[in-house]
């Protein structure tokens, strides 16, 4: 089933722990109209710009979310979230072309290392008529994945190393 011009449904669900476990990740209606805004509004817009990709975690099933130890509240549950990781791009490039280009409910730069700019990948939601535009970096401090905000630039890029304005975001691993 095609959720948009260039993701199919199965990209969208694919989970290696749920076919490893036999656990279940189908989404129900509300779930796939909202992976239909995510794919239209947030994934297409990146294909477009960046060339073809497969996200590496799209809907998750409550089930499966907790079997990964994913947030209690994951907007991968809603079908509204996709982390991404592209081969040829860094995940603080991806991230700052997301923030200066498309409209979404949240972005979080997870385990970015300037020293390995592929290190982690980029989450990023959309929420239907609530996109808060909210952006942060996730890192581990002692055992606890821990989450700053990271703020942006009048052209709503992220402030970050190029601009040395914002240096706690370089120590983001």
């Amino acid at each position: 089933m095609q959720v948009s011009p260039h993701f199919t449904l199965a990209e969208l669900t694919r989970s290696q722990t749920a076919l490893r476990r036999g656990i279940a990740n189908q989404p129900d209606p509300s779930h796939l109209l909202a992976l239909h805004a995510l794919a239209t509004h947030v994934l297409e817009p990146i294909r477009a710009y960046f060339g073809p990709f497969t996200p590496t975690s799209c809907y998750r099933s409550a089930a499966l979310n907790r079997t990964i130890g994913g947030a209690r509240r994951s907007q991968h549950m809603l079908g509204e979230a996709a982390d991404i990781k592209l081969p040829s791009v860094s995940n603080r490039e991806l991230a700052d072309w997301v923030t200066a280009h498309l409209e979404f409910d949240q972005l979080i730069l997870e385990f970015y290392r300037p020293d390995a700019p592929h290190h982690g990948w980029v989450h990023v939601s959309y929420r239907t008529g609530q996109c808060r535009g909210e952006i942060l970096s996730g890192r581990l401090v002692d055992g606890e994945i821990t989450y700053a905000a990271l703020p942006r630039l009048p052209d709503g890029s992220v402030i970050g190393r190029q601009t040395g304005l914002y240096k706690g975001y370089d120590r983001c691993n």
